[in-house]
């Protein structure tokens, strides 16, 4: 429950696609109520995104109530991607129940008479690692979250940069290899294809590892740990093509600094190692070399702490979200 101090929260909304999490966030940043979920996998069907907006609706419901009566002033959201910030719908790539959701008007009827603001998970990371976490003073940042799929955001002259349609830094779905594997955005040899927990995964059952737990990310970095060679080559292979993507992203917005952050990233003993050396074997160029890397500081709550930034301190984060 919330502390009962003053001051108006924001309701913060971080979807992904194998979590969504929401909170109640005060001024200063400070998450004081947070609840999670699984992101629901309804069977497809015309009843599929109802399914998915229920259990999202339910956790949100349960958080208004946890308020007690303090004034929620906002709704910030965090959205994996892509969305149509214009028409404030969403069709995350991972949530297949969803395409052209109308989540901002969803979300308008939880918390009726307040804005509802909107940007996209990488963007609200790096917002959140800007504002209260690893990229406080750089004003020049990119942000990547590793996780189920591959995020990015970018912060230019100390404001998000977000783009026409507000998915630009959307690092995870530059190619890098033109021959590459198949992404789940249709595409092929995107940065998430090779990058991502679950592509990791897939890469290293395929050369002949064995899980010995649950077969996600997290088994595959203990594996790695102890010394396999096919689990380790998953680390590096995720590692050269998230080189490749950050200096691509810093030959194009001439940028120093990296933090990275999502479920991968908790494993940066096995990731930041072989990163920092292929960041030095592709970013030849002066300006491109000594790219700083940071882990994030701000852990899953950089989400959720970024979306409220959305509400909290519009300026300068506001201009280009949303609003209902």
């Amino acid at each position: 429950m919330p502390q009962r101090t003053a001051g108006p929260l924001a309701l913060a909304v971080d979807i992904g696609g194998t979590k969504m999490a929401a909170g109640l966030v005060t001024a200063d940043g400070t998450v004081l109520a947070a609840d999670r979920i699984a992101t629901p996998r309804p069977a497809p069907g015309p009843d599929a995104a109802a399914e998915v907006w229920a259990g999202l609706r339910a956790m949100l419901e349960r958080l208004t109530a946890a308020a007690g009566g303090r004034p929620i002033t906002g709704v910030g959201t965090s959205t994996a991607g892509p969305f149509d910030l214009a028409g404030a719908t969403v069709s995350p790539v991972n949530i297949t129940a969803w395409r052209g959701f109308p989540l901002v008007d969803h979300l308008a009827e939880v918390v009726p008479g307040v804005p509802v603001r909107l940007a996209g998970d990488g963007v609200c990371a790096a917002i959140g690692e800007h504002w209260r976490g690893a990229g406080r003073g750089h004003d020049d940042l990119l942000v990547l979250v590793v996780s189920t799929g591959v995020g990015g955001g970018l912060i230019h002259g100390g404001r998000p940069f977000t783009g026409r349609s507000g998915n630009a830094g959307h690092v995870g779905h530059m190619v890098v290899d033109l021959a590459g594997e198949p992404c789940p955005c249709g595409g092929r040899g995107c940065v998430e294809a090779l990058a991502s927990g679950p592509s990791m995964v897939r890469y290293a059952l395929r050369e002949g590892w064995r899980p010995t737990g649950d077969g996600t990310a997290r088994d595959l970095a203990d594996a790695a740990r102890g010394g396999h060679p096919v689990a380790l080559a998953a680390f590096t292979r995720s590692a050269d093509a998230l080189a490749a993507g950050i200096v691509s992203a810093a030959a194009m917005c001439d940028l120093n600094q990296v933090v990275i952050g999502g479920g991968v990233a908790h494993a940066a003993d096995l990731l930041f190692p072989p990163l920092k050396e292929a960041l030095a074997r592709y970013g030849r160029l002066g300006f491109l070399s000594g790219i700083t890397l940071r882990p994030a500081h701000l852990g899953t709550d950089a989400g959720l702490i970024g979306a409220a930034a959305l509400i909290h301190a519009p300026d300068p984060y506001w201009p280009a979200t949303p609003t209902r």
